[in-house]
């Protein structure tokens, strides 16, 4: 399974920015397909994640600013973000689980987004 990233970068405080997730593998029967990030001296934080059977989940930092949506056709997660904040800086990640294995994460490398203000 492998998990790339693309679409990070620097934005002034207000702006917005698309990431990607291109999964490959041997991927079925997914659990959670999603976005979390990591701001330097923190603990890694959910973003927004799709769960088994299509629900999402947001963290309550970026409810109403970004937006989580996928391609299945090409096993690809994005992640829309509107309205950026200089605590939005951080490296996000993108995250898998899969039924056939259970308590394990797979990552991205990680795309870095720096807000300035």
């Amino acid at each position: 399974v492998q998990l790339v990233e693309s679409g990070g970068g620097l934005v002034q405080a207000g702006g917005s920015l698309k990431l990607a997730c291109a999964a490959s593998g041997r991927i079925f029967s997914v659990n959670a397909l999603g976005w979390y990030r990591q701001a330097p001296g923190k603990q890694r934080e959910l973003v927004a994640t799709f769960t088994y059977g299509g629900s999402t989940i947001y963290g309550d930092s970026v409810k109403g600013r970004f937006t989580i949506s996928r391609d299945n056709a090409k096993d690809t997660v994005y992640l829309q973000m509107n309205s950026l904040k200089p605590e939005d800086t951080a490296v996000y990640f993108c995250n898998l689980r899969m039924e056939r294995t259970p308590g394990i994460d797979y990552w991205g490398q990680g795309t870095q987004v720096t807000v300035s203000s």
